[in-house]
């Protein structure tokens, strides 16, 4: 585990002293499940970003990002004797637009679109076997605001509204339903 942080400081490191002007920025957030099926006892983990401008215009950056979230959730049942661990892994790329305004240049609001995967692992933490894994998907909405502390360091909030659509079997009965995430982001970024 040291030789890998080791060797992602040294390649940060080395992207930097070889770039001139780089195009891309590392985020670390906390992710805050908001309002869903999701908020029901899952905590979050982490999210972790990378974004690449594609263009830089005058007062506007486009580019593409993908973020990593993990989120928890530990369920006990039978009195404790049988409890349940389902980590979520949500995968997300995106396009995004920044705004770069000369009357505020600290402040860039955000704007993404883009598709979201939710991947469910769930656990049995009493015997170690696998209960069950799914996986849902869905649209992607996310604003943000990112405020720069220097050139290269800046702190940022972000919102993101996934709208999820999956099939729901149980016996006799299939039925397609949609359901919302939201997520609350709070963290930040490095600018290589």
């Amino acid at each position: 585990m040291k030789r890998i942080l080791l060797l992602l400081v040294f390649i940060v490191f080395t992207t930097k002293s070889f770039s001139q002007d780089s195009k891309i920025s590392l985020e670390i957030n906390y992710p805050l499940p908001d309002h869903s099926f999701v908020r029901e006892s899952y905590h979050g983990i982490i999210d972790v970003g990378v974004d690449y401008t594609f263009t830089n215009l005058n007062f506007l950056t486009i580019g593409a990002a993908v973020n990593g979230v993990i989120l928890n959730k530990k369920i006990k049942e039978n009195n404790g004797f049988e409890d349940f661990r389902i980590t979520s892994y949500v995968i997300q790329p995106k396009i995004v637009t920044e705004l770069d305004l000369e009357s505020v240049p600290r402040f860039h609001p955000s704007v993404g679109i883009g598709y979201s995967l939710l991947i469910f692992d769930a656990s049995n933490g009493y015997d170690g076997l696998d209960a069950s894994d799914t996986t849902k998907s869905g649209f992607n909405l996310n604003i943000g605001l990112a405020y720069n502390l220097s050139e290269r360091f800046f702190v940022q909030i972000q919102y993101d509204f996934i709208l999820l659509k999956y099939t729901v079997e149980d016996s006799d009965i299939k039925f397609n339903t949609t359901d919302n995430l939201n997520l609350l982001k709070i963290g930040f970024g490095y600018r290589l």
